[in-house]
């Protein structure tokens, strides 16, 4: 166990993390030069494509320090602020953490966020400037940052590249002399916390865990916390490039179990696993209960693949443990679920991942925060979704959720960001500069305000250079309306959206006006109107299809054309009667994409 360090590597998104990884597997020999590839622990198709990692990837290094050989587990975390729940759970399995910060772009705001919680765990980090070999690095003024941040002196700064592989042997070196060894005691009752786990259709479901307290051997008869339910250890092992069995995995070993557990709903991460008998009579302090900050729906397309879609979502929760559902209706898209998220980048992940992985195509409804609405009778209602909005007569207040927004940008940006916060509601907390041309701003914002595009319009103020983070801070009264979409009278429940009063007229407009574009013409007038309670603030009509009946009419009295005329009239009004208008999957992701 002396020779056994666990830690994990911490950065802002795109600070070479996964780079920095690849090297490090190559200087202890965990992968060998033929089956090496750019970032080779972002196995998801996805992330390779998109080059950000969106799981936490943990393996095993073997590396011999003075003629020992020490044990390294090693857990690779995601960068940005969607997946901070990822970071979380890494941290709690560590002892130690690589904060990485890019030489040329120097500390961001989820560089500061991520330590904190590193901070908190009391893990022993150790600084490393990455992107060394750039022209551009900044290295002095870097440091400069990285002191300030976490006072540490200057030489304990490791300066490297994880393109070149500067400064990584450096790095091993100083995690065998500062990461201390895990503190478990092997005597003790078998305490082990899941900290990840995934789906094998062979194999039922493999959940990651570090084992705290005693020995896991093969075979064991094992019970969880969370059910109470006793199984038997089939295979427990250690994670390299593949799954390597051992017959027994001990205190401060980070490994995998497979127990033949088919359900995925029998694994909750963040579970204790212990003998079932002898075993621990307490549980590991898990990881705080994910909030989701944004709800939407999902929606299968054809309502038949509900049960597919319900087994899918189960499948992709064991492995993104941040995603939370429950079933909903809606009248204008029948059986589907309603879905928390942490954020706009984590929900089209998920709708990406269920495509890919689970071949299901789905439906998305605009996305909201939940709200606290206070009744005139003096009753809460808490309320994800516009469809659940109490009667507006019936409604006293409601309350919305604001969040502690923390900015570091570029000064040359700091008036248009600042005018892009104002416009949002936000309200200015303070401005702190972190060096001269670095400043920090701190705003209180409506989340519901920055669930649409606030963060693509901040990249595209700042040139791509401000970094933006926030945490839910408290639910404040706000004068908030259900804005309704009606087409030809009939209420779309799947557009319906709660917004700010002095917003709802241009919103309402702007959506009629994106709808009329996207909704196919049909034989009789469509109309598309925006409504808050029974007041139209916004109309547009979709003009019919019309077949020229006076085409074959010549000469004679206006009469007969009139009567041509009138007897097509009468038909549009019947089928109007009885017409239905189909809203195309567009439409929906069109309201998402409103600038």
């Amino acid at each position: 166990m002396k020779n056994t360090r666990n830690f994990c590597i911490i950065a802002h998104i795109d600070h070479g993390k996964s780079t920095l990884a690849d090297r490090m597997l190559q200087n202890t020999g965990t992968i060998s030069e033929r089956d090496m590839k750019e970032q080779i622990l972002d196995s998801m198709d996805l992330e390779q494509e998109r080059g950000i990692t969106i799981k936490s990837h943990a393996i095993q290094m073997v590396y011999k320090h003075k003629g020992e050989e020490f044990f390294f587990n090693l857990i690779d975390t995601p960068g940005h602020v969607d997946f901070s729940y990822e970071v979380s759970r890494s941290i709690a399995a560590c002892e130690g953490a690589l904060l990485i910060v890019d030489a040329t772009q120097g500390i961001q705001a989820q560089t500061i966020s991520n330590l904190y919680l590193a901070i908190e765990h009391d893990l022993e980090i150790i600084p490393v400037l990455n992107k060394m070999d750039l022209p551009n690095a900044m290295p002095e003024m870097v440091e400069d940052q990285i002191i300030e941040l976490i006072g540490c002196k200057r030489e304990e700064i490791i300066r490297a590249s994880g393109k070149t592989g500067e400064g990584v042997e450096d790095i091993l070196e100083r995690i065998v002399t500062v990461v201390p060894p895990p503190q478990g005691k092997i005597e003790a009752p078998l305490q082990a916390l899941i900290f990840d786990s995934i789906f094998n259709s062979f194999r039922g479901v493999i959940a990651y865990f570090k084992v705290v307290n005693g020995v896991i051997r093969k075979g064991d008869r094992i019970k969880f916390f969370a059910t109470q339910n006793e199984y038997n250890a089939d295979e427990v092992g250690v994670l390299r490039m593949g799954m390597l069995p051992r017959e027994e995995l001990h205190a401060g070993d980070v490994g995998y179990l497979i127990s033949g557990i088919k359900t995925a709903k029998e694994i909750k991460v963040g579970d204790t696993v212990t003998h079932a008998k002898n075993g621990s009579e307490t549980r590991i302090d898990g990881f705080q209960e994910v909030k989701p900050m944004v709800f939407a729906g999902v929606y299968p397309i054809d309502s038949d693949d509900y049960e597919d879609l319900r087994t899918a979502m189960e499948k992709l929760q064991l492995n993104d443990a941040s995603l939370t559902f429950q079933p909903e209706s809606s009248v204008a898209l029948g059986f589907g679920f309603r879905c928390g998220f942490l954020g706009l980048l984590h929900m089209e992940i998920v709708q990406e991942r269920l495509d890919r992985e689970f071949d299901m195509n789905v439906i998305t409804t605009v996305p909201n925060v939940e709200y606290l609405v206070h009744t005139k009778k003096g009753e809460e209602y808490t309320i994800y979704n516009p469809s659940g909005m109490p009667d507006a007569m019936a409604v006293d207040s409601i309350d919305e959720p604001y969040i502690n927004a923390q900015i570091i940008t570029h000064s040359d940006y700091i008036g248009s960001i600042m005018n892009l916060c104002l416009d949002k509601r936000g309200i200015m907390k303070h401005q702190h500069y972190l060096s001269t041309d670095r400043v920090e701003l701190t705003f209180d914002l409506p989340l519901a305000e920055i669930v649409f595009d606030f963060y693509d319009k901040l990249k595209s103020i700042s040139k791509g250079y401000a970094s933006f983070d926030y945490h839910l801070t408290d639910l404040r009264p706000a004068k908030l309306v259900k804005l309704d979409i009606l087409l030809n009278g009939e209420q779309v429940d799947a557009l319906s959206s709660l917004i700010h009063f002095d917003n709802a007229q241009s919103f309402g407009r702007r959506m009629c006006e994106k709808l009329k574009e996207l909704i196919p013409r049909q034989q009789f007038d469509v109309a598309i109107q925006a409504a808050v309670g029974a007041k139209i603030i916004a109309r547009e009509t979709v003009k019919a299809v019309r077949k020229d009946v006076t085409a074959k009419c010549y000469g004679g009295d206006i009469t007969r054309k009139r009567k041509l005329l009138e007897k097509q009239k009468a038909g549009k009004k019947r089928m109007k009667q009885v017409g239905n208008v189909e809203v195309p999957q567009k439409a929906f992701l069109a309201v998402l994409k409103l600038d």
